[in-house]
């Protein structure tokens, strides 16, 4: 009698655990067809401008101001626009993460995605014959989970 109440209360440990491990497994969305998690993206638009001062790169959207400290998250995607709205070919050069646009001329534009894995603080360039710094972007952890990677990420 002393075994049976033993081994059902055992039974029933195991039974409780594997149904919570499959209730967490499946509804963090791991055998779906489709993604149930909308991966974050930043999105900001920038445009360079000349003046008589020299050049600058002005927020158009999703940030403001003047050579602007742009910020994103780590673990997202950062999707930058840049705009050409100078009367002179403009190139985009982030250092330290080794990313540029192609040489833009007066009037065109190019998107950069950017998936930084690690905080940081980075300038950004007008690279054309020289590099002319402008600005930074900061890449930042905001909770522990963005630094995080694997199936479990959605449950932390």
């Amino acid at each position: 009698m002393e075994k049976d109440k033993r081994f059902i209360i055992i039974v029933l440990i195991v039974g409780v655990v594997a149904l919570a491990g499959i209730v967490g497994f499946i509804g963090s969305g791991n055998i779906r067809h489709v993604q149930i998690f909308w991966q974050e993206t930043v999105k900001q638009t920038v445009a360079f401008q000349d003046t008589e001062e020299g050049v600058k790169i002005v927020g158009i959207k999703g940030i403001q101001g003047e050579n602007p400290e742009l910020i994103s998250r780590t673990s997202f995607a950062y999707l930058l626009t840049v705009i050409n709205q100078g009367d002179k070919h403009h190139r985009l050069y982030i250092e330290g993460l080794e990313i540029q646009t192609d040489l833009l001329a007066p009037g065109e534009n190019q998107t950069l995605a950017i998936y930084p894995v690690e905080e940081g603080t980075y300038n950004y360039y007008d690279k054309r014959q020289y590099l002319e710094k402008l600005g930074q972007i900061k890449i930042l952890t905001v909770v522990p989970s963005d630094g995080f990677q694997g199936i479990w990420k959605d449950l932390i």
